[in-house]
């Protein structure tokens, strides 16, 4: 069978399920798992597909964005451990800028630092924080149902005011080459600012938002270092292109 007729069966077979097993491809295209590996690859580099472990699956699409309560439920051990590890490296008198994202959600059962501070844009945030007991600001601004964030001119004017140690954002794609993104330009300027008015910065994220690429840039992967429960085959490529922290075990 010829390149391109494999290369139409995969897709093909993508369109119907959205996601499709290693196996499943050997036995509709009858190739070795090299060649099918190897078509994997091209496909992938041509964006056509994301290669996941064990197959391949759709990508997203570039505006698509899943409701807040339905990302809740998606990869939620995996986001707790990703949490644990970015609240560790939050230090006593700390003034942190928390992102609107249900990973930074996560994050606040663990902040136990003293005089610590925290800015946000999520309306969600804002009670757990109180909650805590911690010193809480809540940015003004246009509210986003579907993310329960602030956005707008209103939120960036409020975001110049401050000056942060660290900043932890969300994100839904994470690529070697087009960097970290969003589907709304407002909310990726929004992280974009709180990027720039850090010392240090961080974006957090499960695995599956690797590999993908959504309609909006908020910068390259070497503007924050990387907080992730897991990386897949191309973890050299993050690496040499940014910071990566793991969770580990």
């Amino acid at each position: 069978m010829l390149t391109p007729e494999r290369h139409h069966i995969i897709l093909s077979l993508l369109k119907a399920h959205g996601v499709i097993k290693l196996l499943d491809l050997l036995e509709a295209t009858k190739a070795s798992e090299s060649t099918i590996r190897r078509d994997l690859i091209q496909l992938e580099q041509e964006h056509r597909l994301k290669r996941v472990h064990g197959g391949a699956s759709l990508l997203q699409g570039k505006r698509l964005e899943p409701s807040y309560e339905f990302k809740a439920d998606v990869n939620f051990k995996e986001k707790q451990r990703v949490a644990q590890l970015a609240a560790h490296l939050i230090a006593d008198g700390d003034s942190i800028y928390l992102d609107a994202g249900t990973t930074t959600l996560q994050m606040i059962p663990y902040l136990c630092q003293k005089d610590l501070t925290v800015v946000t844009n999520a309306i969600n945030l804002i009670e757990p924080l109180i909650n805590k007991g911690l010193t809480a600001y809540l940015l003004g601004g246009l509210v986003k149902a579907k993310t329960k964030a602030l956005i707008g001119g209103a939120t960036l004017t409020g975001l110049q005011a401050y000056r942060f140690d660290k900043s932890f954002i969300g994100v839904n794609g994470i690529h070697q080459d087009f960097g970290y993104t969003t589907p709304d330009p407002e909310e990726a300027q929004v992280k974009q600012t709180a990027l720039h008015l850090s010392q240090e910065a961080f974006a957090v994220a499960d695995h599956s938002k690797l590999g993908e690429v959504s309609f909006s840039k908020i910068a390259d992967l070497k503007a924050a270092t990387l907080l992730i429960d897991k990386l897949d085959e191309n973890k050299a490529a993050y690496e040499a292109k940014t910071e990566v922290r793991v969770v580990t075990a």
